[in-house]
């Protein structure tokens, strides 16, 4: 019996291995010439998909939802660019995975473009009468610095040290836009 057992086992890891190699030869031959992770890009938002933070269908809202992929493929999206900031910030509470984050994209407030969310600006938005967005009160995110600043000096209440990039996301920063939703 342990034979096999210990052969289909193997038998799994062989098949498993054709099927990973499979797929990458696909995706080169696709035009893809290299792992989806070194360069990952955004996708449509599925119909389906819940925000990872919220549970809204992010689909719903295509000027403000974002999205993000991890290194294992697997993606979440979002309704708002405050619900992806506070997933950025605290993932272990919201991933379905340990793998890091690879791609990162928000809405620029402007454009309403898929915006590369790691580059970006955040403008510290805390005014929820200042646009209609779905979930009250989110950061303002734009591509260009120079953009994020013209939005704060339009604004009585922020002034520039109110922009800051996604790495200033934390928990006490997040839960200034999704703290009812923190463990």
């Amino acid at each position: 019996m342990r034979e096999r057992d210990d052969f289909a086992v193997e038998r799994r890891r062989l098949l498993a291995l054709f099927g990973t190699g499979s797929a990458a030869a696909l995706a080169g031959c696709l035009g893809g010439g290299s792992d989806s992770t070194d360069d990952p890009d955004p996708v449509d938002v599925p119909e389906d998909a819940e925000c990872s933070v919220c549970e809204m269908r992010a689909a719903k809202f295509p000027e403000w939802n974002a999205q993000a992929v991890h290194a294992d493929d697997s993606r979440a999206f979002f309704c708002t660019a405050g619900c992806a900031t506070t997933y950025y910030a605290v993932t272990g509470e919201f991933a379905d995975t340990d793998a890091d984050i690879m791609g990162f994209w928000v809405r620029d407030l402007d454009s309403r473009d898929l915006v590369d969310g790691t580059t970006a600006y955040y403008a510290l938005e805390t005014d929820s009468g200042r646009f209609d967005d779905p979930m009250r009160v989110n950061p303002a995110p734009f591509a260009d610095r120079e953009d994020a600043v013209a939005y704060v000096e339009a604004s009585d209440a922020l002034d520039e040290s109110d922009i800051v990039e996604l790495s200033a996301f934390d928990r006490e920063l997040a839960s200034q836009y999704r703290g009812a939703l923190l463990e």
